[in-house]
């Protein structure tokens, strides 16, 4: 068995065969089930729900979470893979998937009472229970702190006032972890539960990019919460940045999946497609073209198995995460773009991904930290000035 995809360098030729397997199955999961159902969710600004028990089932949730609570405990690397290959397939499958991995079942594995793990972690690790995190404001989007919605004390419970706003699989989740401050200002984390009275969530329509992802507003009006359903173990914006690098570790393996498709896609079209007589493959801006492709991938390759090295070794800093989503996500727009010019007329097309793609990256570029936040993040990393 062997590595799914272009690998220049060899940079893959150390995976075991128990990752190799998991990238597999990913491939044929896209290949065979998700794809020929992608085209028209995009067209009709949905996500394909029935495939959730099915990636359930297959382990794509909380995969690297302990068994006793669903997970088959795998690599950091492969869970990577399976990222990577979910954004071959569109950017809004691998988006569901990162949301539920690392912004709902992180916080609570890694925040929460024993209670709510074992109530609420075996059901997120098979898609039972769906869920969604809601940080992000219309207001405060690359400036969480400065977020309105509050949580105010009242005897036993909490009551939460407030909105949140571009909210991935809102209106679908069964459970959503809000942030919110209480009375001295203090950011605290909830789990609410979709029947809760006051507790709402609206899709939001007109998106040109992200289509095959439901994309929602969530509105609360004096929900009344139980400190029960509170994280008890963390305070502070330390809580929900932690779990957007959990979820930024996706991004940096998914847009590089991304990446990939758009070259496989150039390479085999330039191949078959003949002008002059000769396959286009055969002519040297062609060719620039590719090898600025395969260039990038590989670099980005190179970075992502570092990342995933560094997790593993619980020895991943925030900067980090920071360089691997602003290079990966930048040469997947570049590789789109490079792909779509060398299909040409045929770039535009519904029948290749490369324009989902192209309009995909264009909304994974600002989200979960915009380009110039971590250009700051990193900045402030090297410098140990803060620009923010």
């Amino acid at each position: 068995m062997k590595y799914i995809g272009p690998d220049f360098c060899n940079v893959f030729d150390g995976l075991s065969d128990e990752e190799l397997l998991i990238q597999k199955t990913a491939h044929e999961f896209v290949k065979n089930e998700f794809l020929p159902l992608v085209v028209d969710a995009y067209n009709q600004g949905t996500f394909p729900k029935s495939l959730i028990p099915r990636m359930g089932e297959l382990g794509f949730f909380g995969s690297t979470l302990p068994q006793k609570y669903g997970g088959n405990e795998i690599s950091q690397l492969a869970y990577g893979l399976i990222m990577q290959e979910l954004e071959k397939g569109d950017s809004g499958l691998r988006s569901f998937c990162s949301v539920q991995n690392g912004l709902v079942i992180y916080p609570i594995y890694q925040y929460g009472s024993q209670e709510q793990k074992d109530r609420w972690l075996p059901s997120l690790c098979s898609g039972e229970t769906i869920g969604c995190f809601g940080l992000t404001e219309s207001n405060h989007g690359s400036d969480p702190g400065g977020m309105k919605t509050k949580a105010v004390k009242d005897g036993d419970d909490w009551i939460i006032s407030g909105s949140k706003m571009w909210i991935t699989n809102g209106s679908i989740a069964d459970i959503a972890i809000v942030w919110a401050k209480d009375e001295k200002g203090i950011v605290r984390g909830f789990i609410l539960e979709k029947d809760m009275e006051g507790f709402s969530a609206s899709d939001i329509h007109g998106k040109m990019s992200l289509r095959a992802s439901i994309t929602s507003e969530l509105s609360m009006n004096n929900v009344r919460v139980p400190d029960s359903n509170r994280l008890p173990s963390v305070e502070g914006l330390k809580g929900p940045l932690s779990c957007l690098t959990q979820a930024r570790f996706s991004i940096v393996w998914g847009t590089l999946g991304a990446a990939i498709d758009c070259y496989e896609i150039a390479l085999k079209y330039s191949s078959d497609r003949v002008q002059f007589s000769k396959p286009i493959s055969a002519f040297q801006l062609t060719q620039q073209k590719l090898t600025q492709m395969i260039q990038e991938i590989t670099k980005a390759q190179l970075l992502s198995l570092q990342l995933s090295h560094l997790k593993e070794n619980n020895q991943l800093d925030f900067s980090h995460i920071s360089l691997g989503k602003l290079n990966n996500v930048d040469i997947a727009r570049k590789c789109a773009k490079l792909s779509r010019e060398i299909l040409g007329a045929n770039g535009i097309m519904e029948e290749y991904s490369i324009m989902r793609h192209l309009m995909n990256l264009e909304t994974v570029s600002t989200y979960e930290g915009t380009h110039e936040i971590h250009t700051l993040i990193i900045g402030e990393k090297i410098t140990g000035q803060s620009a923010f």
